[in-house]
């Protein structure tokens, strides 16, 4: 649980454009919402460097096209959590990649594969976190938000917040608020969730958008609509 001398925490979730098979040009998009957010930590969705594309390729961290989304990070003072898949000692995983003034960094890889990705990916071997400006971040990609053992996980490793990137079909926008309110409650912390907007693969002919912003005891402090391109932030406040 957050320390009362913690700083407010200026957050957004985002829902930028992806051009299918363009990673630079959707690195740009990544930039653009980083520079319009006016947040600290800016998160997207799942696999949202490449859209929810299974047979996408691997991007390494050491790949030039995520200079533009650094170069953002340094521009704007944030720190971007971005999902992209990855490949670590020839296995692929989906990940939730770190990016801020300082460089690129492998954050987390989902633990909870759903469907199709299990011809693919690999799953990651348990929760995570990352610290921004002392609040300790708790991690989690999509199917993790409905896996309670990832929660009760994430419960003993003192998290202030929760984020995750999500691809969701528009009908499943009230199982996604249901799981982001247990969540905010069963850890006593805000949770982010950025949705994926906008056509993409995987059966994913429509997604949901509708990115979010749960206070800890549940309620939605913001909330985006279903448009590509939003943007939305709220500030949070150390609990006492």
């Amino acid at each position: 649980m957050s320390e009362p001398d913690l700083p407010d925490l200026p957050v957004a979730v985002a829902q930028p454009r992806v051009h299918r098979g363009d990673l630079a040009a959707t690195a740009r998009e990544h930039a653009l919402a980083l520079a319009s957010a006016g947040a600290r930590l800016v998160v997207f969705p799942e696999l949202s460097l490449t859209g929810y594309e299974l047979d996408a390729e691997p991007v390494a961290l050491d790949d030039p096209r995520w200079a533009v989304v650094v170069e953002a990070c340094a521009r704007a003072g944030a720190v971007a959590l971005v999902g992209a898949p990855v490949a670590v000692d020839d296995r692929l995983f989906i990940a939730t990649v770190r990016v801020d003034a300082d460089g690129v960094s492998l954050a987390y890889r989902k633990s909870w594969l759903h469907g199709d990705e299990h011809r693919r990916f690999t799953p990651g071997d348990g929760p995570a976190t990352t610290t921004v400006d002392g609040w300790v971040v708790g991690l989690a990609i999509c199917k993790d938000t409905g896996a309670s053992q990832h929660t009760a996980a994430l419960a003993p490793l003192g998290v202030d917040l929760y984020a995750a990137g999500v691809v969701d079909v528009p009908a499943d926008v009230v199982e996604c608020r249901a799981r982001a309110f247990v969540i905010s409650r069963a850890l006593g912390v805000p949770v982010l969730i950025a949705s994926h907007a906008g056509g993409t693969s995987g059966g994913f002919t429509e997604t949901a958008g509708r990115s979010v912003v749960v206070a800890a005891d549940g309620s939605v402090l913001v909330e985006a609509d279903e448009a590509v391109g939003r943007v939305v932030r709220a500030t949070l406040v150390a609990s006492t």
